[in-house]
């Protein structure tokens, strides 16, 4: 399982990708199909003040699963993210069959 975190434009964060790689963890350890994760955060102009952005694409066998959010600081938008991922891999899972 390999992990990419990239910061966009932005300069990088070591608590935010600590943050990060500590909600990963819980998701892999409950998802075993996971073969690779990349993070993009990115930093928008935004009026209402929503503009931190995590992208999370998520590659396992036979398909990625894509989730991307905007809110008012990174750490938030990793939680959200992160749970839009997890709801799609319940779904993919209960399709999928073992051999």
């Amino acid at each position: 399982m390999s992990t990419q975190i990239q910061f966009v434009k932005i300069p990088t964060s070591e608590a935010l990708t600590t943050y990060t790689e500590n909600k990963l963890n819980k998701l892999r350890a409950r998802f075993e199909i996971i073969k690779a994760i990349n993070i993009y955060f990115k930093l928008e102009n935004d009026p209402k003040g929503e503009g931190k952005i995590c992208e999370i694409e998520c590659i396992i066998p036979g398909s990625k699963v894509f989730a991307a959010t905007s809110q008012h600081y990174f750490e938030h938008s990793v939680k959200v993210a992160i749970a839009e991922i997890e709801k799609q891999l319940e779904k993919r899972k209960a399709v999928m069959m073992v051999y």
